[in-house]
């Protein structure tokens, strides 16, 4: 899995904690991010990896509505770079 991708999705979860969305959302999304955390830090086996991606797509599944397009959006690049990270590892 791609490090920069990763990162970068880490930091997407982490945006929508400084967004004013949905209570119920917000819990998602918190652990959505911590979960991309995990992914993300170094030394991470592959497997492993791709589990917490796996785990962030569930999480994702369950965000509903954020009440903020800006967090709105955030999610969708999460949701798009999710799908790319789990891509990379069929064929």
């Amino acid at each position: 899995m791609d490090d920069d991708e990763l990162r970068r999705l880490r930091d997407h979860l982490a945006a929508t904690g400084e967004r004013p969305v949905e209570r119920t959302a917000s819990r998602w999304l918190g652990e959505a991010e911590a979960v991309a955390r995990d992914a993300a830090a170094a030394g991470v086996a592959p497997e492993v990896r791709r589990e917490r991606v796996e785990q962030v797509r569930e999480l994702l599944d369950e965000v509903g509505e954020t009440g903020d397009e800006v967090a709105d959006e955030h999610v969708a690049a999460a949701e798009a770079l999710v799908g790319d990270l789990l891509a990379d590892g069929e064929g």
